[in-house]
């Protein structure tokens, strides 16, 4: 790893875990049993971008900080974020757009926290309709600011990823 995708990649997982740590709970959505803490994909989304290995590290501080504030289930389904954010990164290494890679990681992080949520009790209309509608709502909410801070920053960071035209 480079030094600029370590340095980018630790400020990544430090938002990462601010965001359940000083917003979990507060800057969320309650429709139980699903919730959701605005804005908390928006760190592995931009991970997505450096590389891989950023993603998944990020999704897994992501998952630590929700353990710490909102408990296990929670941070199961905040685990899903590394999966997500690694296929993401390899489609965008591949040379697919950062729109299209998030698009695609869409139902992959739905079906995930649907079925990473069952182990716990969840029935399948909770699961898969409660938490997983949700989850698709929640990752188009925060693809959207994932984007926009894409075109704000891209010119500042330059990160690899195509752009919006392919």
């Amino acid at each position: 790893m480079k030094t600029r995708e370590i340095t980018i990649g630790g400020l990544l997982a430090a938002l990462s875990l601010i965001i359940p740590l000083a917003f979990g709970g507060v800057l969320g959505i309650v429709i139980p049993p699903f919730s959701a803490t605005l804005a908390s994909h928006v760190p592995v989304m931009l991970a997505m971008l450096i590389s891989p290995a950023t993603a998944v590290f990020v999704g897994v501080v992501s998952a630590i900080g929700f353990l710490i504030k909102l408990g296990h289930i929670i941070a199961a389904r905040a685990a899903v974020h590394a999966v997500f954010g690694y296929v993401g990164a390899k489609m965008i290494q591949r040379g697919y757009s950062f729109p299209v890679a998030l698009a695609v990681t869409l139902p992959i992080h739905a079906v995930l926290e649907a079925i990473v949520v069952m182990p716990f009790g969840f029935d399948f209309y909770k699961a898969f309709v409660v938490v997983g509608v949700g989850t698709m709502i929640h990752h188009t909410i925060d693809s959207a600011i994932a984007l926009a801070l894409f075109y704000v920053l891209n010119p500042i960071l330059k990160f690899k990823a195509v752009d919006i035209k392919n």
